[in-house]
């Protein structure tokens, strides 16, 4: 997946609060709480520029962003370096990175079948995790 060439972004202490605020967080985070969580540690970010960094490190693949069961952006500091995607625990909210060489092939087939070019997708699949399961959640 390649977004073209990366974009030069200016290092703001704004921005720099916003990566440090991300790497002490394990899971997915909504720019709502991450505003929360920056005010509470005394940072000086407005909503409007939280939400504009994490985009902004979305677009330049910092993090990962997905869509949470209500539909919300969700944002994380990436822990895989390549493209990837996960399994989503739609009851506690767990998330697993996954490489899946089958979908890269489908999909490149697929766009290529249909002479798409610059072809980027993302995958996300949803279920119940081991613990959610054993639990009875739904």
């Amino acid at each position: 997946m390649d977004g073209g060439p990366a974009r030069e972004q200016r290092v703001t202490k704004q921005r720099l609060a916003v990566g440090a605020a991300l790497e002490k967080i394990d899971d997915f985070v909504s720019t709502q709480e991450l505003y929360r969580l920056l005010h509470n540690d005394g940072v000086s970010v407005s909503l409007a520029t939280s939400y504009r960094i994490l985009q902004s490190m979305a677009d330049d693949g910092l993090v990962d962003v997905l869509r949470n069961a209500e539909g919300e952006a969700v944002y994380r500091r990436c822990s895989v370096a390549s493209h990837h995607h996960h399994l989503l625990c739609r009851s506690c909210g767990k998330a697993v990175e996954i490489q899946a060489p089958a979908v890269e092939s489908w999909a490149a087939s697929t766009a290529q079948a249909h002479g798409f070019t610059q072809v980027q997708h993302t995958v996300e699949i949803y279920g119940l995790c081991p613990e959610c399961s054993a639990a009875g959640r739904t």
